[in-house]
């Protein structure tokens, strides 16, 4: 019983310190939007000119995550988590000290190139060293970071470049840094893969051009000013890759990407009908503040208070997320996070600049339970039935497709609203300021596609994730 209670106190730990560095990676992914005027400023360039940092962050993170896994298998788990800290830090620190758009693009996919190390590496970490009778408590300490990010970076990015400066939001990292690497060092063994395999090359080359086609295709496609040729043909080009890097994968012996991986029903939901359902929920935090700046003519820091009633709902439900998931089972968990989340994602679309104040702050807070409910749900079931030795891999794919539809998220908001706005006014959509009524159809397209992933849930096994104490009654 003492080795146990042991073991279980190390994995907590390792499961603390990870969801720390998530923060750290997650936040500073969403948090720039706010920043950018006054680093325009800085800069002396118009905020649209500084696109391509954000940008250059999204692609480091879908070129270099798929890779991540080999890599630690190669060189230690340890080693490359610490390393991965490192440079996201020192990336934060050059991002901090930028004075034009080149300096801040170049540190900008250092840092992206950090975090496609970190966030993977770091999840492997907690699932490979916790047992799995204690594998909802882990996995849900790591994916609070994740939920709460998106809703508090834009308060937070406000505060802080208005008491002190943009930079400030970049060099904060320095310490939490410095702390998590001399954590690693004291808490994390370097595991590695004995067997030393080698690099797929075309595998990372088939993958990484996949998902730099499809995520500059979705933001492209996102933009008011453009058009629409160059953005599907992006899309198209990352299908036909994407199918490439699958063809490759089922003859190799050893893919980077293990495609085989999608065979166990479990990990196949999260990562297909998963991705779906993210990205319909990932799009509300982008929409919700403009809807309440530009139409209910709320300041950025009402807005943003608003916003964190979310929060409330996710810190809410973490508390009654993993007791659902014993009580209910997985499936009918899923069930009523994705349908919750469509339901309460149409109601955002529904307020009104004369609502009253307390209806909504129930929506919003709503939104954010069903939002904590769901993404936790999904982190865990991915690895309910998920072998040791294949969890590495498994932490490749499932970190890959969250950190897309995180991008993709945004992406389906801005292409939801341009699609309204250019319906509503015909060709001048772009140069007209957005209504309620656009917002109306943004959020209801959202709901939408969070709904169309309630089919792949609802063929699970109503005993999914018993191994893991998934669904006391599950089978009955």
């Amino acid at each position: 019983m003492t080795d146990l209670t042991a073991l279980d106190r190390r994995s907590h730990r390792l499961a603390l310190l990870v969801a720390a560095t998530f923060f750290m990676e997650y936040l500073d992914t969403t948090v720039v939007a706010t920043a950018l005027p006054q680093m325009a400023q800085s800069f002396h360039v118009g905020p649209n000119d500084l696109s391509m940092g954000m940008s250059a962050y999204m692609l480091a993170l879908a070129v270099f995550i798929p890779v991540s896994g080999w890599i630690a298998d190669r060189f230690g788990t340890r080693t490359v988590f610490a390393g991965a800290i490192a440079l996201f830090t020192i990336a934060s620190v050059l991002c901090g000290l930028s004075n034009s758009t080149g300096e801040f693009t170049a540190a900008r996919l250092l840092q992206g190139l950090g975090g496609a190390m970190m966030v993977p590496v770091g999840r492997m970490i907690v699932v490979r060293n916790t047992d799995k009778s204690r594998l909802i408590q882990a996995i849900s300490t790591i994916t609070w970071p994740a939920i709460m990010a998106p809703v508090i970076a834009p308060p937070l990015g406000g505060f802080i470049t208005d008491a002190a400066s943009w930079r400030w939001i970049f060099l904060i990292n320095v310490p939490l840094g410095l702390i998590a690497i001399a954590c690693v060092f004291a808490m994390v063994r370097n595991e590695r893969d004995e067997a030393q395999r080698g690099l797929d090359l075309v595998g990372f080359l088939l993958s990484g051009g996949a998902l730099v086609c499809l995520m500059c295709g979705t933001e492209l496609a996102s933009r008011e000013s453009g058009g629409t040729v160059v953005p599907l043909s992006l899309m198209a080009a990352a299908v036909i890759v994407g199918v490439g890097s699958y063809w490759h994968a089922a003859r190799h012996p050893h893919p980077l990407v293990d495609y085989a991986l999608l065979k166990v029903p479990t990990f196949s939901v999260t990562v297909v009908s998963g991705s779906l359902s993210r990205v319909g929920i990932n799009a509300v935090p982008y929409l919700m503040p403009l809807l309440f700046q530009i139409v209910f003519g709320m300041s950025a820091f009402r807005s943003g208070l608003i916003l964190l009633v979310s929060a409330l709902g996710n810190f809410g439900m973490k508390a009654l997320t993993t007791p659902s998931m014993k009580h209910l089972g997985f499936r009918l968990t899923c069930l009523l996070g994705v349908g919750g989340s469509a339901v309460f994602t149409i109601a955002c679309g529904l307020l009104r600049p004369d609502t009253l104040i307390w209806i909504t702050l129930v929506v919003v807070f709503m939104y954010g339970a069903m939002r904590s409910l769901t993404f936790s749900t999904l982190a865990t079931l991915a690895y309910v039935d998920m072998d040791k030795p294949r969890m590495g891999a498994a932490s490749t794919i499932w970190s890959t497709a969250q950190q897309m539809t995180i991008g993709m998220g945004i992406a389906f908001g801005a292409l939801s609203l341009r699609g309204a706005t250019l319906f509503n006014h015909g060709g001048g959509g772009p140069g007209h300021p957005h209504t309620l009524v656009e917002f109306r159809w943004a959020f209801f397209a959202c709901g939408i596609v969070t709904l169309l992933s309630l089919p792949g849930f609802l063929r699970m096994a109503r005993d999914a994730g018993h191994a893991v104490g998934g669904g006391a009654g599950a089978t009955r």
